[in-house]
């Protein structure tokens, strides 16, 4: 067992895991060809508002990503700037997501571990399609343009203490 080190850094982060809704079955209807058409564009898309918002792609996951931001504003305006997007382009398939923040430890200044890497998996996985879920404990006050509605204290799997969830709704300009 590793002793506990006092100096460690744990940093502040924001991590969103998102992935597309009813990919197998729609790679087993349509093929893999149509598949790969579906999985460029969702990248395309990610790649773009990622870029643009200043979060890093931490890892793809086949037709899913893991997100990580500095801020939890910015990674909840990408994450529904995501979502609208794709629903957009896309009538087959839509994008659901967990988000989560927290302070975690860096692992070789490329991965990380945490609780809120953990956590926001776990939401994205409760997700219905289309759903963007998130503790409530990272909503901040300057979220004004991302209304959210209380799902209530969820039994997350791992966890050994309820989560207070919140379902991110697209906003209405």
């Amino acid at each position: 067992m590793i002793p506990e080190n006092p100096y460690e850094d744990r940093f502040e982060r924001t991590f969103a895991f998102i992935d597309l809704s009813g990919f197998t079955n729609f790679t087993d209807v349509m093929g893999d060809k149509a598949a790969l058409a579906e999985i460029n564009t969702f990248r395309a898309i990610v790649r773009e508002i990622a870029s643009r918002k200043g979060i890093r792609i931490a890892k793809w996951l086949g037709d899913g990503a893991m997100l990580v931001a500095v801020e939890p504003e910015t990674a909840t305006e990408a994450i529904m700037e995501m979502q609208g997007r794709m629903g957009e382009i896309d009538e087959q398939l839509s994008m659901r997501a967990g988000l989560a923040s927290g302070a975690v430890l860096m692992v070789d200044g490329e991965d990380h571990i945490g609780r809120a890497v953990n956590l926001a998996a776990r939401l994205c996985s409760l997700a219905d399609p289309g759903e963007v879920l998130a503790t409530k404990e990272m909503m901040t006050a300057l979220m004004v343009n991302t209304p959210s509605e209380s799902v209530g204290m969820r039994d997350i799997d791992g966890f050994t203490e309820l989560v207070e969830v919140v379902r991110l709704e697209m906003p209405d300009f």
